[in-house]
């Protein structure tokens, strides 16, 4: 049962485990060890009710009305209001995947004892989750402080059976199809009970970053395997424009040591080694110096690297805390209003994230240009035989422009804006969530512009023929050879782009290649 099941315990969940959470059915399923700690915590919240303490999100209001004192009485009216009112979402529905990941993320939160919930209320969700009642998030509405309220607000609607919800259908041509229907249908068609959110429940469901986190850990699981790719397409492309391997040299890397940087030139260095293309123009006295997008692989891939273990060390620690407010501490049988909601760690992560991202993908499209143009590559022009009739491979460099250029606008920081809310209550904010949306986009327009420096460059190999490529880029080639034949006269290229992709994205490339090469860094 250990792979079909995610136990949810009082360590921390690992970037090993969402993995798999994300790529299989995995069920959740609560330890034991995590729930006297749950329910110490809400015996204090209990408590609170009964005494004449006043706390926040407990019997008083929210934001700017945390100054006003709310009967016992009407505790329970007070968090189906908070639900109602912060559910103020709109756009497009956040993908299911990235909801099931919310979800996740959400149940570890609570399970670590200091949000004040019952565990009905974690039970729940993961019922929920095991059943594939996923909630429909609008994906616009949050400003990553005070948590992602407006998002979080509609998953809670559907535990009241209010709001929507997306459920499996029936399966057509092989995919799932994912229907909307109300929240009540969704949780009748399972049997289970719409919940009733006692004193700070609801505030512990609509509180904290699990949406920006969410997306971040989505772009970063993403880009941890564009990284291998950006090193391999850019290692045919090396050996299509016939570059020199001089700058690879491990003494020159020794010399700066940045550990991404030895990396990429060590993966570069295994690729191509023996390459018969590389031998070819080894003693070439016209080619000293490469462009940069073929000599500065190592720092600028490297420098990428060096970022996204940044990256990882920040939403390892978010995915594994407690963000909402305020803070149950069962040993000392306090409660602490604080600021764990702000989202600024992942803000400036994610912002972070799609700068590097960003300029992998500049310096792809440099290296896409190049092979383009037949006074730099001594290529026939735009990569085809029969230039004029056909323009070959034109317009994919176009789109890649295109991407580039886009990637460029979204790479903006989001952090660096705040905007009052809450009547000035709540006078700055992190953005964290506009930082972590457009940081997946960035890397969705990454992975589409690898794909096109793919095919152009196992189109330019082609091109050398009869000199044969490394065993590596052998390897490349054969596994994109298996679905996208050489390209001799003009058809439908957004076909070719997209099969480049789905080898990208399913991993296929990456590892054909390291079954060669072995295991690269």
């Amino acid at each position: 049962m250990a792979g079909k099941t995610l136990l949810i315990t009082k360590n921390d969940l690992t970037f090993k485990e969402i993995n798999t959470f994300i790529s299989s059915d995995q069920k959740v399923i609560l330890a034991d060890e995590v729930k006297e700690k749950i329910q110490i915590s809400r015996a204090i919240v209990e408590n609170i009710l009964q005494s004449d303490q006043a706390v926040y999100g407990v019997n008083t209001g929210f934001g700017k009305f945390s100054e006003v004192r709310i009967s016992k009485e009407k505790v329970e009216e007070l968090q189906k209001r908070l639900v109602y009112s912060h559910a103020a979402g709109t756009g497009q529905p956040i993908n299911q995947d990235i909801v099931r990941l919310i979800m996740l993320l959400k149940i570890k939160a609570l399970s670590l004892g200091h949000s004040g919930s019952r565990i009905q209320i974690i039970n729940l969700l993961i019922k929920m989750l095991n059943k594939n009642i996923i909630p429909v998030i609008p994906e616009k509405g949050s400003v990553g402080a005070s948590g992602d309220l407006a998002p979080l607000a509609h998953m809670a609607l559907v535990m009241m059976g209010k709001g929507s919800a997306f459920v499996r259908g029936k399966r057509s041509k092989g995919s799932i199809e994912w229907i909307e229907v109300s929240g009540k249908e969704a949780l009748d068609k399972y049997k289970m009970k719409p919940i009733s959110f006692k004193a700070k429940e609801g505030l512990a469901i609509l509180n904290g970053t699990q949406v920006s986190t969410a997306y971040g850990i989505w772009a970063y699981l993403k880009a941890m395997n564009l990284i291998k790719v950006a090193d391999i397409v850019g290692a045919i492309t090396l050996e299509a424009l016939l570059g020199t391997l001089t700058p690879f040299d491990a003494r020159i890397h020794r010399l700066r040591s940045h550990p991404g940087q030895k990396s990429v030139a060590a993966n570069i260095r295994k690729i191509l080694a023996g390459s018969p293309v590389v031998a070819s123009h080894k003693y070439d006295d016209d080619r000293v110096q490469d462009a940069y997008s073929l000599r500065c692989i190592p720092q600028v891939h490297g420098a990428v690297r060096d970022a996204l273990r940044y990256v990882e060390e920040v939403l390892l620690i978010e995915m594994n805390s407690v963000t909402d407010n305020p803070l149950i501490f069962p040993e000392k049988k306090e409660v602490l209003s604080g600021g764990n909601f702000h989202a600024a760690p992942v803000g400036y992560t994610c912002d972070l994230m799609g700068i590097v991202l960003a300029d992998l993908t500049n310096i792809s499209e440099r290296r896409i240009e190049h092979m383009q143009d037949p006074n730099v590559s001594l290529l026939p022009g735009f990569l085809t035989q029969s230039g004029g009739l056909n323009s070959g491979f034109m317009i994919a460099h176009v789109t890649a422009a295109a991407l580039s250029s886009e990637n460029k606008v979204l790479a903006h920081p989001a952090s660096v804006d705040s905007i009052p809310t809450s009547a000035n209550k709540e006078d700055h904010v992190s953005m964290a969530t506009h930082a972590a949306r457009k940081a997946l986009e960035i890397s969705e327009n990454l992975e589409h512009v690898l794909a096109i420096e793919l095919i152009s460059a196992c189109q330019a190999l082609d091109l050398r023929k009869p000199l044969t490529p490394s065993e590596g880029t052998g390897a490349a080639m054969e596994i994109v050879r298996s679905h996208i034949p050489f390209w001799k006269n003009d058809r439908q290229i957004y076909k070719d782009m997209n099969l480049a992709r789905q080898i990208i994205t399913s991993g296929a490339l990456v590892s054909s290649v390291e079954k060669v090469c072995g295991p690269l860094h």
